[in-house]
């Protein structure tokens, strides 16, 4: 009797370690159909949504000049941008040393693409050394995920990935 449950025991495992491998060989390929899947679409269909990173750009500005340097931003593909009152901490003679005279400001949060921020900071600091009274400050912070393609594809302007979607 235990020489049969001995020979069960090993039909078994032989049988099971069988369907392992073949589990194993099933999984690897699907794997490798999905990898090829995915390399395919993205060769085929160039409205998909890219790996370019968003960072907030973050402006401040005086109050009077503020509507200026939102439509200069917005010329930079921008999508989503507001804005924050705030008044400046520098008392009125240390504004006055530093060439300042008012102390009303803008805080402009833009969310903008990565490759577009070195020629929107070359602008902004150009309009912050011509313009009259149109000093500000100006920086930007890296955004590390947003969540949703849609959302994604709204604020970095891919129009294409956002119908596409729909």
């Amino acid at each position: 009797m235990s020489e049969k449950f001995d020979e069960i025991k090993k039909k078994r495992k032989k049988k099971i370690s069988e369907l392992k491998e073949g589990h194993k060989k099933r999984v690897s390929e699907i794997k490798s159909k999905i990898k090829n899947s995915v390399a395919k679409n993205k060769q085929a269909n160039p409205n998909t949504v890219t790996q370019n990173r968003l960072e907030l750009l973050v402006t401040i500005v005086n109050r009077n000049k503020a509507e200026f340097y939102i439509d200069l931003l917005q010329s930079f593909e921008v999508n989503l941008q507001f804005l924050a009152l705030a008044h400046g901490t520098a008392d009125e003679r240390m504004r006055s040393f530093i060439g300042l005279t008012d102390s009303d400001k803008t805080v402009i949060f833009s969310v903008i693409q990565e490759n577009k921020i070195p020629e929107a900071l070359n602008t902004l600091d150009e309009k912050f050394n011509t313009i009259k009274n149109g000093k500000g400050i100006a920086y930007t912070i890296p955004l590390t995920s947003v969540i949703g393609t849609l959302i994604y594809g709204f604020l970095s302007n891919n129009r294409m990935a956002v119908k596409e979607n729909k």
